[in-house]
């Protein structure tokens, strides 16, 4: 069976993650946050003083990716860092004021993008859409 980009899940994965990711950036950029930025916080407002490495594992991306995304996120006022009490080598990453102040504001805009992606899909389309990507980003974290 020859290759079709129209029928490939990984083809119409990625080019529905760049058109979510570029409607997510025109709505978030108004708040002065870039796409990584916002990932990010999301696993920080979920739960504050992860490690990097713990950042870096639940968002599955590089290390550099993420050091040099906390790296901009620190210079721009959204996190701080401390080190961590049981190891030397890592630090902790707090949110700020700032931070904290974004969250209801890059929620809202999320939410809208999400509300525009899913519109043409029944409430059990949307269900069933939304548990079979999770069924997938499983399959894919166990290889």
């Amino acid at each position: 069976m020859a290759f079709d980009k129209e029928t490939s899940a990984g083809f119409l994965a990625n080019h529905l993650a760049r058109l979510f990711a570029h409607r997510l950036q025109s709505r978030i950029a108004r708040l002065g946050l870039a796409p990584a930025q916002f990932m990010t916080l999301l696993e920080l407002w979920e739960r504050d003083g992860r490690t990097q490495s713990d950042l870096t594992a639940r968002l599955d991306v590089e290390q550099a990716t993420m050091a040099a995304t906390l790296k901009r996120m620190e210079r721009d006022g959204l996190i701080a860092r401390t080190p961590h009490p049981d190891d030397r080598r890592a630090q902790l990453i707090w949110l700020t004021d700032k931070a904290r102040a974004l969250e209801a504001p890059a929620k809202t805009a999320a939410d809208a993008v999400n509300r525009d992606a899913l519109a043409a899909l029944t409430e059990n389309q949307r269900a069933a859409a939304i548990g079979l990507m999770r069924k997938m980003i499983d399959a894919m974290r166990r290889d």
